[in-house]
């Protein structure tokens, strides 16, 4: 893979700088997107709906029971047409970390869709703009073989003073003063496109949160979507990536919701913190 589809542009971490970015309308002084769209006269009674069929779905499963314990967990992988469930097993998922890194995955389908996804969360990172916390993500998330290579291919992106203007960032690959610079992969799920015992490929479905939150940004935070698939390795007891390709989407139709300010914004990827991932 070229190392400039990890952060082409703008268009969100791996994004193909290609993404449409919508920005609310009106003309509020602030750049971020603090303009509030008008609220629709169905709004009141779409969430009186949605509130009733969440209580509904709540009391049925509330007077569930008395069934198999084993349905609980969702269709089974091996059955037809059914999808692994998404809840941790009863095996530890995780034993261990490398740093901030969920590390010491199980040798099997789920372990290395654990590791693929919590892989995708370290490199979608706003710490990848730091030259020491790259390191160190690149070191835990590459297998030996491949890790200089990698890392070289991501210094020579991360120091370039051309993609760190693009991205609104300072030539340190720090936030301007005055705003927060957030770069955040959310995965919504993961599926095994091959398994053998010491290799797997797995996709990881994710959504991208990317770009400059604060007063006077010219890159607002904005929302991408892609499907990175990661070729892994068992090494020396863990599942390490070797490849990795993207593509984008699935993309789902936006909601009229209004834009959060940029102080929103910034108030919450400083509240809300991350996860670590498993199956």
């Amino acid at each position: 893979m070229s190392p400039g589809d990890e952060h082409d542009s703008f268009g969100g971490v791996g994004g193909s700088g290609q993404t449409r970015t919508r920005l609310p309308e009106g003309n509020s002084g602030d750049v971020y997107g603090g303009a509030r769209r008008p609220v629709r006269s169905s709004r009141s009674l779409i969430t009186v709906v949605g509130v009733v069929v969440l209580l509904v779905a709540a009391i049925a499963f509330a007077n569930r029971g008395g069934g198999d314990p084993a349905d609980a967990a969702g269709p089974s992988s091996d059955t037809p047409g059914k999808t692994a469930p998404t809840a941790a097993t009863g095996i530890r998922p995780v034993t261990g970390k490398n740093g901030q890194i969920p590390t010491g995955y199980a040798q099997d389908e789920q372990g290395a869709q654990s590791a693929a996804t919590n892989y995708a969360v370290a490199l979608g990172s706003a710490e990848m703009f730091d030259a020491t916390t790259r390191s160190e993500i690149v070191h835990a998330v590459y297998a030996p073989a491949v890790v200089a290579a990698r890392q070289d291919d991501f210094d020579k992106v991360y120091a370039d003073k051309g993609f760190l203007s693009r991205v609104g960032l300072q030539e340190d690959g720090t936030a301007p003063q005055g705003q927060t610079f957030i770069s955040r992969t959310i995965p919504v799920g993961s599926k095994v496109e091959s398994y053998a015992d010491d290799k797997a490929t797995v996709s990881v479905w994710y959504s991208s949160l990317f770009g400059l939150a604060g007063e006077g940004s010219k890159k607002p935070v904005t929302e991408a979507w892609y499907t990175n698939t990661y070729e892994l390795q068992w090494v020396e007891g863990d599942w390490k990536v070797t490849g990795l390709s993207q593509k984008d989407g699935p993309v789902p139709v936006a909601r009229d919701q209004r834009a959060s300010t940029a102080q929103e914004m910034r108030d919450a990827v400083g509240q809300f913190g991350g996860f670590t991932y498993a199956r």
